[in-house]
């Protein structure tokens, strides 16, 4: 039997990566975090389901897009490795596209992480796979990136703000921004 390009499934990949200024723990936190995905990502979370941390097996659902127009997300999450901050989920977005999210944080120093986050996408067989994956063409970079993105402002001004503070607390004086110069 052959196949005809019609009838082929058309996978994808994205695979950003980042270095993020704060612990590998603190990225961890905020990944396994269900509900508080909607502080980080462009999604707001109706229900998890165990409630508490992200586990195997574990149940999500949002939504992302503008307030009137509901794109609904199912997440499962297939696999949490804690030792090395590795979390994996199968995502199921509209139009009957799939998404494989593998996400690693590894730590580089006390204070610095690298995410590696690959994003697998996997669209519909036939002409509505190829409609579907025109449709989505920018966002299948653009997603991605924009999610690493929000991760490592929301992890780094978690760290920032609890470093100073703890800084503060200490009397030392010592500041992880950037200093300011007058003119």
């Amino acid at each position: 039997m052959v196949l005809r390009g019609s009838e082929v499934a058309m996978p994808y990949a994205s695979c950003p990566t980042a270095i993020v200024n704060a612990p590998a723990e603190g990225v961890w936190a905020l990944l396994t975090d269900p509900d508080g995905w909607a502080h980080v990502f462009d999604v707001r979370i109706n229900s998890v389901d165990p409630p508490g941390p992200a586990v195997a097996g574990q149940k999500i659902v949002g939504e992302t897009g503008p307030r009137l127009f509901h794109l609904k997300l199912a997440f499962r999450v297939i696999e949490t490795d804690a030792e090395r901050h590795r979390l994996v989920m199968d995502i199921k977005l509209p139009f009957g596209i799939a998404v494989r999210e593998d996400l690693k944080c590894t730590p580089l120093d006390a204070d610095y992480c690298r995410v590696d986050y690959h994003c697998g996408f996997d669209f519909p067989k036939g002409w509505w796979g190829r409609f579907t994956r025109v449709l989505m063409s920018r966002e299948m970079n653009a997603g991605p990136v924009d999610s690493l993105s929000r991760l490592k402002h929301a992890a780094e001004l978690r760290y920032t703000g609890q470093t100073n503070a703890d800084r503060a607390k200490k009397g030392t004086g010592h500041d992880r921004s950037i200093p300011r110069t007058s003119g």
